[in-house]
């Protein structure tokens, strides 16, 4: 068998399988509250065509809203608001900044943030923040978290703190003292990372991960395991106590943000190649992110709404 057969091989035995196991559930328990208000955000990684053909993707599949980068120009803001309005859909938002440099970069990301909250023609449901990296010193990135208290109170929109590689909550233990010393802080929690980050399933630190769902307002759900954020498709058997373990995490979140009447807000979040694993040499994503995004919707909105 020469390599191009091989992976044909591969390719054609990967959607047999993902055939197979679409209709699998997890076996977990979880009792459906008819109080839950619930929000569950597309994505707009790996989306190759227009903003209004997303929106309407995304209304066609079921999704409540989506989640995307705060635009930077005047014409995609008018596109992405006239989608919204046209499609009838919420808005999350995301700002942050790349710069290594910690006055530029919190600079830039106090540019977006003031933009997202106060130019957007609907008042999108929360903004995420990718805030500060993991090699800014402590008070360079509490600097973020003072800053998007002190936006939240004066717009009473909710902003959020992403737990994610690179940024200032990239790993359990950090956020734990973050939490610690900053009670209004509040997260994103996109427990992947970390899975990835300490290489298990976290079981070793309960206490900064209790702490971490205490303080969390919305929810990415992707699926990470010990060895990367991302499992490759969470149908898949394989990775069922990985999607156990990170439903039980979301289960928590969401029965305490239905006993305080919030608005539960989900953006489900797997990603495209090569975040997305890949067959060798052609670079072919082993799974169907948009599939596998629209699984997560269906399974988590059948879980919580019942």
């Amino acid at each position: 068998m020469n390599r191009r057969q091989f992976i044909q091989n591969t390719a054609a035995s990967s959607l047999v399988v993902g055939t197979e196991i679409l209709a699998q559930t997890p076996k977990s328990v979880f009792v459906p509250n008819p109080k839950t208000k619930l929000k569950i955000m597309a994505t707009n990684w790996g989306w190759a065509g227009s903003i209004d053909g997303f929106c309407e993707a995304a209304k066609k599949e079921g999704y409540d809203g989506i989640e995307l980068w705060w635009p930077d120009s005047t014409k995609d803001q008018k596109e992405l608001f006239a989608a919204l309005d046209k499609h009838n859909l919420d808005i999350g938002y995301l700002c942050g900044g790349s710069q290594k440099d910690p006055v530029q970069h919190l600079a830039s990301f106090k540019k977006a943030l003031a933009e997202a909250s106060t130019l957007s023609a609907r008042k999108p449901l929360y903004i995420n923040c990718h805030s500060g990296r993991d090699f800014f010193g402590y008070d360079q990135n509490k600097a973020f978290i003072d800053l998007t208290t002190e936006v939240s109170a004066k717009t009473n929109i909710t902003i959020a703190h992403e737990t994610h590689r690179s940024r200032m909550l990239f790993a359990a233990h950090v956020t734990q003292h973050f939490i610690d010393k900053n009670p209004d802080l509040r997260l994103t929690l996109d427990i992947s990372h970390w899975c990835n980050v300490h290489e298990s399933l976290l079981a070793d630190q309960p206490e900064a991960v209790q702490k971490a769902l205490a303080r969390t307002v919305h929810l990415h759900a992707r699926v990470g395991h010990q060895d990367g954020p991302q499992v490759n498709d969470p149908r898949a058997p394989e990775w069922s106590e990985a999607l156990k373990t990170h439903l039980g995490w979301w289960d928590i979140v969401v029965e305490r943000l239905t006993k305080e009447n919030k608005t539960v807000t989900i953006l489900t979040e797997f990603g495209p190649p090569t975040y997305m694993p890949t067959l060798p040499y052609t670079l072919q994503p082993v799974a169907d992110q948009w599939a596998v995004n629209v699984y997560m919707m269906q399974l988590l909105r059948k879980r919580y709404l019942g």
